[in-house]
């Protein structure tokens, strides 16, 4: 047995020899920095309308909130606090101070306070080119020119709000305008700045719908390659001159896709739209990333008919009567459908989605079409719908445009604005949890029926009116 003397010793070794190894204990001694929290405080906004204030720090530190709350765990260091604009209905909620900043310590907690106020949001059409024939605007991502789209056959090029003398791209001599064909759209590959293609959507004069890739030329970026064609697909369109559809554009999955019209005749009488062994009332999905004389296409294996019988695989979607235009935005797609004689339509879906029949000519909208009741079982109906109205007063001819995702007016982001040829309004509204909101009506000056939309590479949105006078929508100047 040990003494007590000894025992006594031993403990005296031990305390001395403890700062001398490495221990947990001893670096848990060691001071050091901890965490701090980030309190952000809101007021002014109305009950249930969520803020949109971004949080950015240390450490590529990021997160979003849309209420006041505390964020605790923070390292120390410079946090900046950015508070975006939030609209509801046509009102814009704007902090007084959008962007603040914070120092966090360790241990310590610091404040934000962030008070909002109202104003009403207020939109104006402000004309930036008069283009007889005009249908369409459009522009590479990024690039500060706008490529204006012309019903006869030719592109036109507009640089810093002039339009440059020698076209695009004329191929009058090949396209038929008769009744509602024309050179009806164009879309830029998504690779465009290193490939050079881009593909464009009109009839010709046999009345069919075509579709061919072209090429910009490599010693000037304002006219296209006369000689680089290929024909991406050709659609027989006998009979009536109009219901082709018309729009050509590329999806976020890079496939190329076109909506094709039912092929005209009221009430799409042989009842192409419903079947599934043509390519007429549908949305169609090619991929055309590998395009050559040989083989202008391949069918995507992830398209809904890919080896069934009797079905053509080139279709994505299919009951349309005439989706003059469309839109995406991130994997979400918009199809403004024209209507008959009652409802017009907008029909919303998610990319995962194939293989949907929107209806017609079994439904107008959400309406049976030619009969009391009907079979709805397999349809999918619209997200969103209007009726004509006594006299056409709610107009007559949806004119599908985009989802806002420019940078000016960035509170109207996610908002999808249409119009009608009959109406010559300009509307809104939001996608959101499955069901439309915030609809909203932009009180513009009247600029008369609009045809289509245009969207620049910036994301800025454009009307065309049937007068060929092209306006830009920008934010009303204050009174």
């Amino acid at each position: 047995m040990l003494t007590s003397h000894l025992r006594t010793l031993l403990a005296a070794l031990a305390l001395l020899l403890l700062p001398a190894c490495g221990s947990d204990d001893d670096q848990a001694s060691t001071p050091a920095g901890g965490s701090g929290a980030l309190t952000v405080n809101l007021a002014g906004l109305p009950a249930g309308l969520p803020a949109a204030v971004r949080i950015s720090g240390p450490a590529s530190y990021a997160k979003t909130i849309g209420s006041g709350q505390t964020l605790s765990g923070l390292a120390p260091g410079n946090y900046t606090v950015s508070a975006d604009s939030i609209l509801s209905g046509n009102l814009s909620w704007s902090a007084s101070a959008p962007v603040q900043n914070a120092t966090v310590a360790a241990d310590r907690s610091a404040v934000v306070n962030i008070s909002y106020s109202s104003s009403t949001l207020a939109l104006a059409a402000r004309e930036v080119a008069n283009v007889s024939g005009a249908v369409f605007l459009t522009a590479p991502s990024g690039d500060t020119r706008q490529f204006i789209v012309e019903r006869s056959g030719r592109i036109l090029v507009m640089q810093d709000g002039a339009l440059l003398g020698t076209p695009f791209l004329d191929i009058r001599n090949r396209v038929a305008s008769v009744g509602e064909g024309g050179l009806l759209s164009m879309a830029f590959h998504p690779d465009y700045a290193r490939n050079g293609w881009f593909f464009i959507y009109y009839t010709d004069a046999a009345n069919n719908i075509v579709v061919e890739r072209h090429s910009v030329s490599s010693a000037n970026r304002n006219l296209a390659e006369p000689s680089a064609v290929l024909e991406i697909i050709r659609i027989p369109h006998p009979g009536a001159t109009n219901h082709y559809g018309g729009l050509v554009s590329f999806g976020p999955d890079g496939m190329l896709y076109l909506a094709t019209g039912d092929g005209g005749g009221a009430g799409d009488p042989q009842g192409k739209a419903q079947n599934l062994n043509l390519l007429l009332g549908k949305m169609l999905r090619l991929d055309v990333a590998d395009a050559r004389g040989a083989q202008p296409y391949v069918i995507p294996p992830s398209n809904p008919f890919v080896g069934q019988g009797g079905r053509r695989p080139e279709i994505w979607a299919s009951g349309l009567r005439n989706p003059w235009r469309y839109a995406f935005d991130g994997d979400r797609l918009y199809i403004a459908d024209v209507g008959q004689a009652r409802r017009e339509e907008v029909d919303i879906a998610s990319l995962k989605q194939a293989g949907l029949n929107y209806g017609w000519n079994t439904m107008e909208g959400s309406l049976c079409y030619n009969a009391a009741i009907c079979d709805k079982n397999g349809l999918t109906l619209p997200a969103f719908e209007y009726d004509h109205g006594n006299n056409n007063v709610n107009g007559c001819s949806i004119t599908g445009g985009f989802v806002y995702r420019g940078k000016a007016i960035a509170e109207l982001a996610g908002r999808y604005f249409y119009s009608d040829y009959c109406g010559g309004y300009l509307k809104s509204f939001l996608y959101k949890d499955d069901s439309v909101t915030e609809q909203a009506s932009w009180a513009i000056a009247d600029i008369g029926a609009i045809q289509s939309f245009g969207q620049d590479g910036d994301g800025e949105l454009y009307l065309i009116a049937a007068t060929g006078k092209l306006y830009r929508i920008v934010r009303a100047p204050k009174a």
